[in-house]
């Protein structure tokens, strides 16, 4: 998989990396030429007094060290690039590919992995680029290089080449297999302890609220414990890789003094060439330790190649359509349930079964049902959050899969149960689905949303700070920002999912007379646990274990229906409600 990425993502860079090639041929072609230069000197120069031989070669050695030094700041900076752009690319396509999954999708991988996949995974893949570029090139043409100008100076040495590089890779390549499943571990250690930290610190104010905190100090020990103790077994290999070179390198060198010095001693060879095939030597052992360098990165960049793979290669199970089939500005909002059957993955029984029904512009269709009735589920396939089982969504008449995405966000426009806000400022959240929205909109969507009084209160107004998550802000102002941000988009068709919980009776009837005055034609679909709230509306539907179960109006509903009678009796009398 990490072959495929790089001939997928690195085509745009090829130039990049044939100048890299070009450059760090040049660089280590002047390495190897040094050593040469430098047993001439010692040899030719020195041996026979001749100065102008030394300043000559000399010369000519600063001048390809200078070369080789500019050839090699050049190859890193082209490489840093191309490895850098590697990096972004991959993260953005890994985004592009989760904002298009389903929720069946982020929840089969877990939304830790998919942070873990896209950030840790990611930089495995950018760092391994980086250093292949840096090394990978160099190493080769350092070893046969080494080799061949090693040879020149002494054939009769040339074992020692051998039996030290053999020893080198036995060695390296031992260290790399055992390294290749703990650092498969160590990407599945960093999903775990990812997952529990997110799930504490987003569910603190629960934790607390139930004192738990030993109970997830502990669990968060475990999975920190778990990683350290990867994370100690993999430290442990690299101690003793470290030593284990550094002792074949002296060895050799020692072996190549031994035995050089016998033959520089039986005349058999001269002391500069035994310089110079010592460092050849040196450096085919250095290429090598930068192989090793590049082995110790790759299984770990194998696996999270494999791992953004995962990601890359899934289809996601609501295709977007490419061409629309209605256009925003044409739509009306007729919203319309054809005989539609859901049911979630893995689940036993459907969801929602066998629902029909229309909601019209300019009236408002109210949904109530007990708690697992399936509201909030048949709310989100209008937006297309989910795609039905079987049957059809339709918004005049179009199936909701062949609307573009972009069209369908400008006719549909929906307030979550549980509000979430961006960081930001309360203006770049308002504008988040109207990104060119007047303040005096802005102002509009708030006091309708009966948020203008809190809003004008604070000292920077619309350019007050959000914190992630909306945290600065109360439960209510939350909702209200919501719906406001919502009623900025002047959509088609309003959903809003129980969205009103969190306002005090007072401010939530308040609200509703405002959205009645405001949201004009557009068709509005509200889920609401409250009947005192939907007495008003056009249409009532009741849900009941995925099934509509009743229609009509509050009145209707009153006389010829047992389950609403029963929502109405535990809320309030029968003589209150009517």
């Amino acid at each position: 998989m990490l072959l495929k990425l790089w001939a997928r993502y690195m085509r745009p860079y090829t130039g990049l990396v044939i100048g890299v090639v070009v450059f760090q041929l040049l660089s280590t072609i002047a390495t190897l030429y040094l050593p040469s230069l430098n047993a001439k000197i010692i040899d030719k120069g020195v041996a026979n007094g001749d100065t102008d031989y030394i300043w000559r070669v000399g010369g000519l050695m600063l001048a390809v060290s200078f070369g080789q030094v500019i050839a090699a700041v050049i190859a890193v900076y082209m490489g840093s690039k191309a490895a850098m752009a590697l990096g972004r690319d991959l993260r953005q396509a890994v985004f592009r590919q989760v904002s298009s999954f389903s929720a069946r999708e982020v929840g089969d991988f877990g939304a830790a992995t998919l942070i873990t996949r896209g950030t840790n995974d990611v930089q495995q893949v950018q760092m391994v680029t980086l250093m292949g570029l840096n090394f990978m090139v160099m190493t080769p043409i350092m070893c046969i290089g080494g080799i061949v100008m090693a040879l020149r100076e002494d054939i009769s040495l040339s074992w020692l080449v051998w039996v030290s590089v053999a020893v080198l890779l036995v060695v390296v390549g031992s260290l790399v297999a055992m390294l290749m499943p703990l650092f498969r571990s160590m990407q599945s250690k960093l999903d775990g302890i990812n997952g529990v930290l997110r799930e504490q610190i987003t569910g603190m104010r629960v934790v607390r609220a139930f004192t738990r905190e030993p109970f997830e100090t502990n669990r968060f020990a475990d999975a920190n414990r778990d990683i350290t103790n990867v994370s100690m077994r993999i430290g442990n290999i690299f101690v003793l890789m470290f030593p284990i070179i550094m002792m074949i390198l002296h060895l050799a060198t020692a072996s190549v003094l031994w035995f050089g010095g016998h033959r520089v001693d039986a005349g058999n060879m001269e002391v500069g060439s035994l310089t110079a095939f010592l460092q050849y030597l040196l450096q085919i052992l250095m290429a090598v330790m930068m192989g090793t360098f590049m082995a110790m990165m790759i299984p770990r960049a194998t696996i999270s190649a494999d791992r953004i793979g995962d990601v890359l290669k899934v289809v996601p199970s609501m295709a977007q359509t490419r061409e629309s089939a209605l256009e925003a500005d044409r739509a009306r909002g007729v919203v319309e349930f054809q005989d539609v059957t859901f049911a979630y993955p893995g689940a036993e029984a459907p969801v929602l079964s066998h629902l029909t029904f229309t909601a019209e512009p300019g009236t408002t269709t109210a949904i109530i049902g007990s708690t697992g009735a399936g509201k909030t589920t048949l709310l989100s396939l209008i937006p297309r959050l989910h795609d039905s089982g079987s049957g059809c969504v339709l918004i005049d008449g179009v199936p909701v899969g062949e609307i573009g995405r972009e069209d369908l966000k400008r006719i549909v426009s929906m307030v979550p149960q549980k509000p979430y806000l961006f960081s930001g400022t309360i203006a770049s959240n308002l504008r988040f689905g109207k990104r060119d929205a007047s303040d005096d909109e802005l102002w509009r969507a708030l006091e309708t949303a009966q948020g203008r009084d809190f809003v004008e209160a604070k000292p920077k107004q619309l350019e007050s700070p959000i914190s992630q998550g909306g945290t600065n802000v109360s439960g209510g102002q939350r909702q209200r920002l919501c719906i406001a941000r919502s009623l900025v988009m002047q959509p088609k068709v309003y959903l809003f999912d129980d969205s009103f919980s969190a306002l005090d009776v007072a401010t939530d009837a308040a609200l509703r007379r405002a959205l009645a005055a405001n949201t004009g034609d557009a068709t509005v679909i509200v889920v609401a646990q409250r009947v005192a709230s939907i007495r008003e509306a056009d249409q009532i539907l009741v849900l009941d274990k995925g099934e509509i179960v009743a229609r009509g109006t509050h009145e209707e509903l009153l006389e010829s229906s047992t389950t609403y009678q029963e929502i109405v009796e535990s809320q309030m009398s029968a003589e209150e409600a009517a």
